[in-house]
């Protein structure tokens, strides 16, 4: 299971480069949190961008099955959450991301890909 779960993390933040996504990280929190095996996190630089992001990530992660349990923070499109069960993608908008600075709090979790 686990590397059908690397895929669709991979999966998702193809779709979020596809759509023109800055530093792409995925993180591998398997042994960190219960939570998910897998963050996929990404920045967008409008509140547009981060919405046609989100909505792509969404739309190519179905097409291969894996189905949207929740999605948070669309409307405002600050951050927005998508909750894939074991991969969550979370897109921010750049000020926000450096606000929350993930990456930082899950410090001790490996990156299993990063891209600028």
């Amino acid at each position: 299971m686990s590397a059908q779960m690397a895929r669709l993390a991979h999966l998702a933040a193809d779709a979020a480069v596809d759509k023109k996504a800055g530093n792409v990280v995925i993180l591998d929190i398997r042994e960190l949190s219960i939570i998910a095996d897998y963050f996929v996190i990404c920045s967008g630089q409008s509140r547009t961008q981060v919405q046609a992001i989100a909505d792509h990530v969404r739309e190519k992660m179905e097409e291969h099955g894996a189905l949207v349990r929740g999605v948070e923070g669309r409307d405002e499109a600050r951050w927005i959450l998508l909750d894939f069960g074991d991969v969550v993608v979370h897109v921010f908008r750049e000020e926000e991301r450096e606000f929350y600075h993930l990456e930082r709090l899950w410090g001790d979790a490996p990156v299993v890909s990063q891209s600028s």
